[in-house]
């Protein structure tokens, strides 16, 4: 058992954000994620900041992220042999999700990609895989362009359906960008580069902000009538509703995009008979793979794809946690929970999980063990709550 001061030593190595004393002024309870004191919640509670970021405006302080730049003319290019994703392809201005691979096809990491034009490419990777990804993407690219880490700057997301409304009295002209796209502005008096995205289904905008300004810029944000401090767990929540993956719990380096259910995020160019098919880690398996997920009659090929990322539904009020096992009426075991929650604005139990390929149709019927109990569980499609991104 840890003493009282192993402990107290293990809170004190936690890096702090640049918002980390800004979170005590208003109450939040602090805990250790991805390397760092992490607000979890503030007084008001993890439900009704969900509601709040539902109905509202949420400002959530997200600067463990990771984010570099990768410059010169071979950027794109080069970045493009990592992942299964169209970079080239990306307009100046535009964003798109990206999926890390290692060489068996396995996830290493998901992250945003930003082309910010004059052949630069700006980077948002996940907090706990930032130190392992610049690693990788040095030692693999670092030969074709310059990969500039920028850890001097933090990362706000401002969440919920007046988010734009709240941006655009303070930096006019903000509310022309739609989703994925984005471009450098001022707020208030405060520089930053923002785009009209995020983690919780609903419209709103990522700001990268020098750290010295962020939290003049966090005060300003919170000053506005519709905005409030939103934590780690209403973040958990909104995201699993919008059925968004948590790296770590729902992706892995054992895990294909495949087998996650993010076919969506391989563009036709990089796939079997596109302009540039393959030439990413892993690319054989993974087009074994993407034949497998329709198979020649359109279903599924169960011996090459043998398991998928699926919704669940639970038939009974039991909340069904991260880890538990899923079984058949006969008891065999066919899949485990990766995520889990009563959904607040759904108000019943949901889950993700990876379950055997004969069992990812929605309407399937299956029984999650919890505490020695079945409790049925029907595979249902996602996001739970549909999404209210502006397109324009």
């Amino acid at each position: 058992m840890a003493s009282s001061a192993d402990t107290a030593n293990a809170a004190t190595d936690l890096r702090q954000t640049p918002l980390h004393a800004l979170h005590i002024e208003l109450g939040a309870r602090m805990v250790p994620f991805a390397g760092y004191s992490m607000p979890v919640q503030y007084p008001a509670g993890l439900m009704a900041e969900h509601r709040h970021t539902r109905t509202a405006a949420g400002l959530f302080d997200i600067s463990h992220m990771g984010q570099l730049r990768l410059v010169g003319p071979d950027a794109a290019a080069a970045l493009e042999t990592l992942m299964p994703v169209d970079v080239i392809g990306l307009a100046p201005g535009k964003q798109r999700y990206g999926l890390l691979l290692n060489d068996d096809g396995g996830i290493v990491d998901d992250l945003m990609f930003f082309n910010e034009g004059h052949d630069s490419l700006f980077l948002i990777v996940n907090g706990a895989c930032k130190e392992d990804d610049l690693a990788l993407i040095q030692r693999k690219i670092g030969h074709r362009c310059q990969v500039q880490p920028l850890p001097e700057h933090a990362l706000l997301a401002l969440q919920g359906p007046q988010a734009a409304a709240v941006l655009a009295r303070l930096s006019p002209g903000i509310e022309r960008f739609v989703f994925m796209t984005g471009g450098a502005v001022k707020i208030g008096d405060v520089p930053a580069f923002a785009t009209r995205s995020g983690y919780t289904g609903e419209d709103g905008f990522e700001i990268s902000v020098a750290a010295a300004d962020a939290e003049r810029l966090a005060r300003l944000l919170l000053a506005q009538p519709e905005v409030q401090p939103i934590g780690l767990g209403a973040r958990n929540s909104l995201r699993l509703e919008a059925g968004l993956c948590l790296y770590g719990n729902d992706l892995d380096p054992t895990t294909t995009p495949v087998e996650a259910s993010l076919t969506w995020a391989i563009q036709k160019v990089r796939r079997a008979g596109g302009a540039r098919e393959g030439g990413f880690p892993g690319a054989t398996k993974l087009m074994a793979q993407l034949a497998a997920s329709t198979g020649a009659a359109g279903r599924l090929d169960h011996e090459t794809l043998k398991r998928k990322r699926v919704g669940l539904v639970a038939l009974e009020r039991v909340p069904v946690r991260e880890g538990t096992v899923l079984r058949n009426a006969e008891g065999t075991d066919v899949g485990l929970v990766t995520s889990g929650l009563l959904g607040p604005t759904v108000d019943r139990p949901i889950a993700m999980a990876y379950v055997a390929t004969a069992y990812a149709e929605p309407g399937t019927r299956i029984d999650a063990i919890v505490r020695g109990k079945a409790v049925p569980m029907e595979v249902t499609q996602m996001p739970f709550v549909l999404a209210r991104y502006f397109r324009g």
